[in-house]
């Protein structure tokens, strides 16, 4: 099977419009999380989330184009604009050129929006725009225009393991032969009534409003549900051969991958899922040394108490160090995984581990080290990012630096 590399990332998230910008202020412990402003959330029990407040979607699109696109799939743009340019493609094969997409929801402020119009105005009101821009694998189809990639076009559509999945996809294209270069993009963007209001009823969220700062605490004894994010992250797979031949930058080895269903609950999370997930991934990396886990990590009570278990079943008590972003990026659902994808490449290239901020008061379940609030120096040769997701979906991936 042949080898697959990442030679471009791009990122998008609350705390910066770029990779660099981002990843930055991830490192030095930032949040991106705040008092929702893009719509009224008086009457809301939860009035916090990691929104993204200066973006400009003119940036990257026409003026008439803008209000084709749901938001998802303009971040999921700006995020793969930046991967392609940072892969430096002089010319390429477009048929062998695929676009592996992800996003948890879709388009589902489109759908608030035109659900409004459709009760207050009548059916001759909706958008004749309203489904393209809501369905989830228009993101890939309109990358692929842009970008002029008439390779397989593939669409992960998985919960918060969305984009881990599009990761393992796209790899699995180029390992067969099916294509020599895939973009994959994970984006999410339901910071909307419906999606506060619905992630707010299942008790999911975290109502901490007063301490909007505080509120995304992974792992920490007092955390009391996730923080909504949006963004966008996309890398660019690459086969090993073709990358050395036009001497292409390359960041990292897909060295191995797990995917697992937990077969359990609709929401609630078991051990096994993502024990095994983590296990296949190990296995095909045969024998890598995990230096950094990157972890799901979501804030919530039951998520961190059950990854660490099964970190600590993988690992036993030669566990590396483990951190989750989402309290600096809030979590981004069905992007979440190519966020953290493209944070935990750059943390290998810079040798920093990005820190688990609001950890404050040790849970005797999450015992595990978390880098907590500040980031640490270390040789990281090799990197593991967890995904799991609602309905009992996991995704794992690993990235080795080349020898």
């Amino acid at each position: 099977m042949k080898r697959v590399v990442v030679t471009g990332i791009g990122m998008i998230n609350a705390l910066g419009l770029d990779k660099e910008s981002s990843f930055k202020a991830i490192c030095e412990g930032k949040t991106g999380v705040k008092e929702i402003t893009s719509f009224d959330v008086s009457e809301f029990p939860v009035k916090i989330a990691a929104e993204i407040t200066d973006f400009d979607p003119n940036s990257i699109l026409d003026g008439k184009e803008v209000k084709k696109v749901d938001r998802f799939i303009q971040l999921g743009i700006k995020a793969s604009n930046e991967a392609m340019a940072d892969a430096n493609f002089k010319e390429f094969d477009a048929h062998k050129f695929g676009v592996s997409s992800a996003a948890g929801i879709g388009g589902l402020p489109n759908i608030e929006k035109n659900s409004i119009t459709y009760f207050e105005k009548g059916v001759k009101r909706i958008s004749p725009f309203f489904i393209p821009s809501a369905l989830v694998n228009m993101l890939g189809g309109i990358v692929s225009i842009n970008h002029g990639l008439k390779g397989p076009n593939l669409s992960s559509v998985t919960a918060c393991a969305a984009s881990t999945h599009a990761i393992s996809q796209a790899a699995k294209c180029i390992m067969i032969g099916q294509a020599t270069n895939m973009l994959v993009i994970g984006a999410e963007s339901t910071i909307c009534g419906v999606g506060i209001g619905g992630f707010a009823a299942m008790k999911a969220l975290s109502t901490r409003n007063d301490e909007p700062s505080k509120a995304s605490r992974p792992f920490d004894a007092y955390r009391d549900g996730f923080v909504m994010g949006e963004g966008a992250g996309a890398l660019v797979l690459e086969e090993y051969e073709s990358a050395v031949a036009r001497g292409a930058k390359i960041y990292a080895e897909v060295v191995g991958f797990g995917e697992s269903g937990d077969a359990h609950h609709i929401t609630s999370p078991t051990l096994e899922g993502p024990l095994s997930a983590m296990k296949q991934a190990l296995d095909m990396a045969k024998g890598v040394k995990i230096d950094y886990v990157n972890a799901h990590g979501t804030s919530t009570p039951v998520n961190d108490k059950n990854e660490t278990a099964a970190l600590k079943a993988v690992f036993g008590d030669k566990c590396p160090p483990v951190s989750s972003t989402k309290g600096q990026t809030g979590h981004c659902l069905g992007g979440a995984g190519a966020i953290e994808a493209v944070i935990s490449i750059m943390a290998m290239r810079d040798g920093i581990i990005p820190p688990t901020i609001n950890y404050e008061t040790p849970d005797p379940e999450c015992d595990l080290d978390y880098v907590p609030n500040k980031a640490r120096k270390a040789d990281i040769k090799a990197v593991m990012s967890n995904s799991f997701g609602f309905g009992g979906t996991n995704g794992v991936v690993i990235f080795k630096k080349l020898d």
